[in-house]
């Protein structure tokens, strides 16, 4: 592994040990528990997709006419997530976003679903709408990323705020949680996230912030900033999550 990952990964490690180590994961003692979980971590399953779409906008072409950009490298790592993460196959054989795999499992378990779709139907360009604190603070540090429109930044926050975070996250909630039939569909998507970001997505993204940075010190230290300013923001969400159960 290259020795700048190796290097930032120990100088975020407190950070994801916060989020990964996590009390939240403990205090989920019933499907309505899950429940709860779920109607907030939506809005984080929903926003994850918008720092991959924005890197898609940035490092490869989505316009018309067709130009080739940037490297044909960084090309393929963004285009190859894209395809599993806005069109994998659902449990039923069929395809799927990863957001919409999500909200099959709330409605599963009984989860609200209503406020998660209002808030994407009315979201625009322009306009983010409000929800609660905890989640308009969570979405407000991924926004702000995103405004920065620097592709080394916004690939931070999308492999060490989520894509290199979620095998151990997921995780753990799995193992608490593999045996009940009323989460047949969560457990199929946390299942589908260790297998895809665990063993592909999230060395495709570290290797993703390798090319991007390349030997300029000063994005590794932005890199550096901004996945501890995203750990601390899910850290936080957590927080919130947990408050509502207890």
């Amino acid at each position: 592994m290259n020795p700048k990952i190796l290097e930032l990964n120990k100088k975020i490690q407190p950070y994801k040990d916060d989020v990964v180590n996590h009390y939240l994961y403990r205090r989920l003692n019933s499907i309505k528990d899950v429940a709860i979980l779920m109607e907030h971590h939506i809005y984080a399953v929903w926003d994850f997709m918008s720092l991959l779409k924005t890197l898609q906008s940035i490092l490869t072409c989505t316009s018309s006419p067709w130009k080739p950009i940037g490297d044909g490298k960084i090309r393929q790592l963004i285009n190859s997530i894209v395809l599993e993460e806005e069109s994998d196959i659902d449990q039923d054989g069929n395809p799927s976003s990863h957001y919409e795999m999500y909200l099959d499992a709330m409605q599963e378990c009984g989860a609200d679903t209503s406020n998660i779709k209002k808030f994407v139907a009315n979201v625009t360009e322009k306009k983010i709408p409000k929800v609660s604190k905890g989640i308009d603070d969570f979405l407000k540090c991924t926004f702000d990323v995103i405004a920065s429109k620097e592709a080394h930044k916004i690939a931070a926050a999308f492999t060490f705020g989520r894509e290199d975070l979620i095998p151990d996250m997921f995780t753990s909630i799995v193992e608490e949680y593999n045996t009940d039939n009323n989460l047949n569909k969560f457990v199929y998507y946390l299942e589908r996230h260790i297998e895809l970001d665990g063993g592909e997505h999230g060395p495709l993204a570290l290797q993703l912030i390798c090319d991007l940075c390349g030997d300029d010190s000063k994005k590794w230290l932005e890199v550096e900033e901004t996945a501890i300013a995203c750990l601390i923001a899910r850290k936080k969400l957590w927080d919130v999550i947990l408050v509502k159960l207890n």
